[in-house]
């Protein structure tokens, strides 16, 4: 096996490291105390092509391959984990979804804006009933002819209030069950629709999460995605491919976790000596390393199985799993290293141990995870 990467793959993650260094580092905690959207590095992102980064030139896109996009999503989240989430929506639930399965009218009028961050997307599956259950839909969109009429609610939706774009699962029909599931394309301000006030979270709280409340939306039929009853298998493959850019977040938090406290660990003495010189760190920055490299190991499997298209819902779901076990494990320990200090936010770790949490939890839980691989190994 061939584990270099190729010159390409290395300048983007050089420049996203880069970026990350320059425009992300001196606010991120200012941004994480007062809950503030990272609007004007969105839009530096979208200027240097995070944004749609494996979308094809055709449509604004850069045309990268998924290890690529692992790769910057790993810098992007040593720093702030807030920006690489709303990068990961719209690079990989968004754009993906619209590129691979959008009409050709559907990619000029939406996609070529979403790749530049001229506009950014959200994708709206869970419910308060249903969390990441795309059969449990009780959101509806009623069939009225040349429109659908689209009612209910969808909850924790990242880039919520922000979006302008929004992929909506809703029940079309309710006896076909999963196969009467529709995608509609949904536009920010349509009659009827409206978005609920930002949630108070634990982490990433720069980013905006909020509920959707729809009430009698009219939806235009050129605006579902696929044929008539696609939106189940939709919402399945651009899932598949999100754990993927989630656990390159989960990997990123943990490698910003582990280069803080290897930092720290070197700077700060006691009895005499920097503390990395004590063998209980250095257990501890051994477990960190080796899980971290395990975990980017991962990563970069399951984007080499998306590149070249193999099976990889169970190496996306093995990846999102360990890598996010990872996060919180290396989180915490670097809150441990730093001592006291790591439970100040001027430290920076406590914010990525919030921000670790949400990895286990978003896409799926760590249950759905073993489900999802489970179901592959006994095939």
């Amino acid at each position: 096996m061939d584990f270099q990467l190729t010159e390409e793959q290395l300048a983007v993650q050089a420049a996203a490291r880069d970026f990350a260094q320059s425009e992300l580092w001196a606010g991120v905690i200012e941004r994480d105390e007062h809950q503030k959207f990272p609007a004007e590095q969105i839009k530096k992102m979208g200027e240097l092509g995070f944004l749609g980064m494996m979308v094809s030139p055709e449509y604004g896109g850069g045309g990268m391959d998924t290890v690529s996009y692992v790769l910057a999503m790993e810098e992007i989240s040593k720093v702030d984990a807030s920006c690489s989430v709303i990068m990961s929506v719209n690079n990989s639930l968004v754009c993906w979804g619209l590129e691979k399965y959008g009409t050709e009218e559907q990619k000029q009028k939406y996609l070529t804006r979403l790749t530049t961050g001229e506009i950014i997307g959200a994708f709206a599956l869970s419910e308060p009933e249903a969390g990441s259950d795309a059969t449990s839909q009780q959101t509806t969109a009623e069939d009225k002819g040349d429109y659908y009429l689209l009612n209910g609610t969808k909850n924790w939706i990242t880039n919520g209030t922000t979006a302008s774009v929004y992929l909506v699962v809703a029940q079309t029909n309710p006896e076909l069950k999963h196969r009467g599931i529709n995608v509609l394309i949904v536009e920010k301000g349509m009659e009827g629709f409206q978005t609920g006030p930002k949630e108070n979270k634990l982490g990433i709280r720069g980013s905006d999460t909020c509920s959707l409340l729809f009430n009698d939306v009219k939806v235009p039929k050129a605006n579902r995605i696929g044929e008539d009853g696609f939106g189940f298998k939709f919402a399945m493959q651009v899932l598949a491919g999100g754990r993927i850019g989630i656990a390159a977040q989960a990997l990123g938090i943990a490698s910003g976790s582990y280069e803080l406290a290897l930092k720290y660990s070197k700077e700060r003495k006691a009895f005499g000596v920097p503390i990395s010189q004590h063998q209980a760190i250095q257990f501890k920055l051994a477990d960190m390393a080796t899980n971290i490299d395990a975990a980017r190991l991962l990563c970069l499997q399951a984007a080499a199985d998306k590149d070249a298209h193999r099976d990889y819902a169970k190496s996306g779901a093995m990846a999102k799993l360990f890598a996010s076990k990872t996060a919180m494990d290396a989180s915490v320990e670097a809150v441990q290293i730093h001592g006291g200090y790591g439970f100040v936010k001027e430290y920076h770790v406590e914010r990525l141990m919030r921000d670790a949490k949400i990895t286990q939890i978003y896409e799926g839980t760590s249950e759905i995870q073993k489900i999802v691989i489970s179901r592959e190994i006994l095939k």
